[in-house]
């Protein structure tokens, strides 16, 4: 039979459902709120296993991943040993529920709570108690409920009846609590210090809140629910009870009253013993129920001294707590340390600090998320004198170390304030008792001795309660006994303000709220009590860390400054690990932690740090390292990865005529930043941290400021004042140097020509050079010029030496060749310029071809004594006589004889054009170069533009050629019939290659297996180090080394 019913807790609606999932269970239940969805079953065994004692109820909590769309991690891919949090979930289902099993109940009984939805804003906890509930009280299995939970909030200090996971972001408090529709079960939660007048409250509100679910369970308990198993509680014997009573009760008051845990114990053993040997002849084979017996004598005898003595095992009063001794830093490795001992209950407590890269990783249903703060308590079987296998950590540790946890965790400075990740560790070496308190207490203890700056120390004790019927008592600082045979283990966590932490287990029906404040109360004494103890000790943090322990210094850069940090491939950060050996992490927050015990690689590691990520501002100081030094200044590097040009202007107040005098690499100046322009580059100065010599000219040597400059209007008019080459030409034309007055260029050109007889040319330049003397290059005749000038300035018998004249010079060699081309030109003989049609120029006549027949046979020829002489040409070339002759013509002629135009040998419509031969595919094809692609001709048509110099030009070119697209290559067949391209006056073949490119092609590096780019592309030889240039010259081709 389906059931659906659905209650509203809070502002929640909950819903559970059976009939349908499930049905072979005793008991199932699909609970329901918002998307969480949880499945619970409950079954129960019909026969108990022979020899069990006690109650084996086993809770299994489980959040499968596939409830928040994930895929588990490892190798296996599936869910393995429960996670912390679902032991944690799993005891909080257990503990309300096993104490309402019927007496002597001892058949297996297994709870499992599945996860298989959640929806990341509703916690599944609580619907997984609820469901444990449901199921168990529809089930035919005996049991007392039903029970329900719910978890309190407190936000803007109103309750909140189950708060989602934003909500509980904003709350203080976090209770879970657990109970019946008269009385609370459970309680387990934390809180911001809170007043134990709150907590009560809290804990009122919480059990209100569960009576809708309560009437729910019973309602479909009512619907559904299976008969009960019959379960009877087996009686005692009454003679047997007797005798035993008669024989051990004074020896049990006695052993009651023995101060130390396991003397008492023995006494216990003892009397047991002598009662079993009194009463086997008298009760035979009943030696179970004898030990029964006397079990029960001893749990009635405790108690009934407490409730009418008011009168403890050890001899305590209900108020009293044990002594204590406090020891603190007594390990003297670890970086805080405490030994707290309270009675019989031991712990030695440690506390150790690591970085952020020392957070606990945990991979939660939702999402994963990291744990800074971590405390981990260890039970080893020798602190009660036993002996068992040691494996991983039980649940109970788990719980314990939880409960400590949180006590701890609230007074735990902030994440900003204290960057370290800090792991608590508590080793019980003694218990009789409240351990877990005492790792509430030496904890606290052994945070403060590393220098943990806690908002309050912590400290906690565990309340007892004996009840029966209407008198009860209740207890502070329970012993181990007290905790078995009494009715409540109750602790309470806080701080002299507050409660931190609670966890409360009943084991009776329930507890009115008059016990309730009653327990509270009297654990705030018990724990001012210890508190007290505590500061005697210690009462404040330690003012520095451990020496041990290690400095973390945070820094706060920019997010998008992170990059600078790691570099690539965390090549930065590694570099800065290996240098300094501190630990840096960086969040993507922009927080830099920075750890070393080392203080000084602290510092170091943070001067690199801020290095990095300082933004360069103009008026800071720097400290440069001279990374390369040139004539006009030289660079620094101020920062890894940040250079700065320090002009020679800026060097000093006094004139600097070399950097090198001042400055080498290396060296570490002081500068500070004058300037940043619009690219980000940056400008030094270093005399302004020097002292102005009080002799200083600042007119003579800085340019006054824009803004004392006289207008423009007031200024002299351009017309007014003599033209710049007026100017030079009269500084020039002033002396020779000798005292006279120096001639004009025209008047000295005028004399060299009149020096020179009638009809004699002027030598040119390439004949004035002795044979086999090679021409030296441009720009070292320059520098030789310029080197011949500066050793000339600096002799005393020079009269002239100034930058002056340096830079006229410098000027008039620059002119120079320019002028010597244009003279060129106009001497050289002009061609006469046919008055012929295009379509006559193209052809050609009879006429033209007559003259050109003389003109053939008028001239010496060259004679090729072998094919040798010969560049390998392809047939394309050779193809008719009049490109023959043209070639002959083009090759043979001098610079002084008439330029001619293809046209003058062509004739009209006789081309007879060579059939291609196989072999031509073979040969090297010379690459034909039209006048608009040669940089050359662009270079003389430019030539009348403002001047440039050669790095411009170059440039210019380089950029022209890579943006010039490539033309294909086209057949000279189909070159012949396009008219060739005319040339103009004084331009030079296309084909030769002018000075500059040729003392370029100079400077290349020769590279093996690569021809050398000329206007005919050869083979290498494969026995070269590089292949020849090939150079075509009037007389034809040759090898250039």
């Amino acid at each position: 039979m389906l059931v659906r019913e659905s209650v509203k807790v809070g502002d929640k609606v909950i819903t559970l459902e059976t009939g349908r999932i499930a049905k072979q269970a005793d008991g199932a239940v699909l609970v329901t709120s918002g998307e969480t969805v949880v499945l619970v079953t409950a079954v129960g065994a019909k026969e108990a296993r022979p020899g069990t004692n006690f109650m084996p109820l086993t809770v299994d909590y489980i959040e499968k991943t596939h409830a928040a769309g994930k895929i588990p991690g490892g190798f296996f891919k599936r869910e393995g040993k429960l996670r912390d949090s679902e032991v944690l979930t799993s005891r909080l289902i257990d503990r309300p529920c096993r104490p309402l099993f019927p007496d002597a109940y001892y058949k297996d009984v297994q709870i499992i709570a599945t996860v298989h939805s959640a929806d990341g804003e509703n916690p599944s906890d609580v619907l997984a108690m609820i469901g444990a509930s449901a199921a168990l009280h529809i089930s035919p299995i005996p049991w007392g409920g039903p029970i329900a939970g719910v978890r309190i909030g407190r936000i803007d200090g109103e309750f909140v009846a189950n708060p989602t996971f934003q909500e509980l972001e904003e709350s203080d408090m976090d209770i879970l609590l657990a109970g019946t529709r008269d009385a609370i079960m459970m309680v387990e939660g934390e809180g911001d210090e809170i007043s134990e007048a709150d907590m009560l409250a809290a804990l009122q509100f919480g059990h209100e809140a569960i009576q809708g679910v309560i009437t729910l369970i019973e309602k479909i308990r009512d619907s559904v629910g299976k008969p009960k198993r019959e379960h009877i509680v087996p009686e005692a014997d009454a003679s047997l009870v007797s005798r035993v009573r008669e024989l051990g009760l004074e020896k049990t008051r006695e052993a009651c009253n023995i101060t130390e845990k396991h003397a008492r114990y023995d006494r216990f053993a003892e009397v047991k013993r002598e009662i079993v040997e009194a009463l086997a002849e008298e009760f035979p084979e009943r030696e179970g129920e004898i030990k029964d017996a006397y079990e029960a004598l001893r749990y009635n005898t405790m108690r009934e001294q407490i409730l009418t003595d008011r009168r403890r095992v050890d001899g305590r009063d209900l108020k009293t707590v044990r002594p204590i001794d406090i020891e603190v830093g007594f390990l003297p490795r670890t970086h805080g340390s405490s030994l707290f001992t309270r009675g019989e209950t031991q712990a030695i407590v440690t506390t150790t600090l690591g970085t952020r890269q020392d957070e606990q990783r945990i991979d939660g249903l939702i999402e994963e998320y990291w744990k800074s703060f971590i405390l981990h308590y260890n039970f080893p079987p020798y602190s009660v004198g036993e002996t068992r296998p040691m494996r991983g950590p039980g649940r109970r540790e788990v719980g314990h170390g939880n409960l400590a946890e949180r006590a701890l965790k609230k007074m735990m400075p902030d994440r900003e304030e204290f960057p370290y990740t800090v792991r608590v560790v508590s080793e019980i070496t003694e218990s009789n008792g409240s351990s877990s308190m005492a790792t509430v207490c030496g904890g606290s203890l052994a945070l403060m001795d590393a220098g943990v700056p806690l908002k309050s120390a912590v400290a906690g004790v565990a309340m007892g309660l004996i009840m029966e019927g209407e008198r009860y008592a209740v207890l502070t600082d329970i012993l181990g006994d007290e905790d078995h045979l009494g009715d409540m283990d109750f602790k309470v966590c806080g701080t002299e303000k507050g409660i931190t932490a609670i966890q409360m287990d009943i084991k009776v029906a329930g507890l009115s709220a008059e016990i309730l404040d009653e327990a509270l109360d009297q654990a705030r004494e018990g724990r001012l009590h210890i508190l007290d103890k505590m500061n005697e000790v210690l009462d404040a943090p330690r003012s520095e860390l451990n020496r041990h322990a290690p400095r973390i210094t945070t820094l706060k850069v920019k997010p998008d400054q992170i990059r600078l940090i790691i570099g690539p491939g965390g090549k930065m950060i590694k570099a800065i690990v290996d240098q300094t050996g501190v630990k840096i992490d960086v969040s993507d927050d922009g927080t830099v932690a920075i750890a070393s015990p080392d203080a000084e690689a602290v510092q170091k590691a943070i001067a690199i740090v801020e290095s990095l990520t300082t933004e360069p501002e103009i008026g800071a100081k720097y400290t440069g390292v001279v990374r390369r030094v040139e004539r006009y200044g030289v660079f620094l590097e101020i920062a890894p990865g940040t250079d700065g040009l320090l002009h020679i202007t800026d060097m000093s107040w006094d004139y600097v005529e070399n950097v090198e005098d001042l400055f080498k690499l290396g060296d570490e100046v002081e500068v500070i930043i004058s300037d940043i322009d619009r690219e980000g580059r940056i400008r030094l100065n270093r005399k302004e941290l020097l002292e102005k010599p009080a002799d200083y000219d600042s007119s003579r040597r800085e340019r006054p400021a824009r803004e004392d400059r006289p207008r423009r209007e007031e200024r002299s008019k351009r017309e007014e004042r003599p033209r710049r080459e007026e100017r030079r030409s009269s500084r020039r034309d002033e002396d020779d140097g000798n005292g006279e007055e120096r001639p004009r260029r025209e008047e000295r050109r005028g004399r060299r020509d009149e020096s020179r007889s009638e009809g004699e040319e002027r030598p040119r330049r390439d004949e004035s050079r002795s044979a086999g003397e090679e021409r030296p290059r441009r720009d070292d005749e320059r520098r030789a010029r310029r080197r011949g000038a500066s050793e000339e300035s600096v002799a005393e018998d020079e009269p002239r030496s100034s930058a002056t004249e340096r830079e006229e010079r410098d000027e008039a060699e620059e002119r120079e060749p320019r002028k010597r081309r244009e003279r060129g030109r106009e001497e050289r003989p002009r061609r006469a310029r046919s008055g012929r049609s295009r379509e006559e120029r193209d052809f050609g006549d009879d006429e033209s071809s007559a003259r050109e027949s003389e003109y053939d046979e008028e001239r010496p020829r060259r004679v090729r004594t072998s094919d040798e002489d010969r560049p390998r040409r392809s047939s394309r070339f050779e193809d008719d006589d009049d490109s023959r002759r043209a070639r002959r013509h083009r090759d043979d002629r001098d610079d002084d004889a008439p330029r001619r135009s293809r046209e003058d040998f062509d004739e009209p419509e006789t081309r007879v054009r060579t059939p291609r031969r196989a072999e031509d595919d073979e040969r090297p094809r010379r690459a034909r170069r039209h006048r608009e692609d040669d940089p050359r001709a662009r270079r003389r048509d430019r030539e009348d533009e403002p001047r440039r110099t050669r790095s411009e030009r170059d440039e210019e070119e380089r950029f022209e050629r890579a943006e010039r697209p490539r033309r294909a290559r086209r057949d000279e067949d189909d070159v012949l019939d396009e008219p060739r391209p005319r040339r103009g006056r004084g331009e030079e073949r296309s084909g030769r290659r002018s000075r500059d490119e040729r003392y370029r092609d100079d400077d290349r590096e020769p590279v093996a297996g690569r021809a050398v780019e000329s206007p005919l592309i050869v083979e290498p030889d494969a026995d070269d180090d590089f292949p020849p240039r090939r150079r075509r010259s009037r007389r034809g081709y040759h090898d250039e080394d």
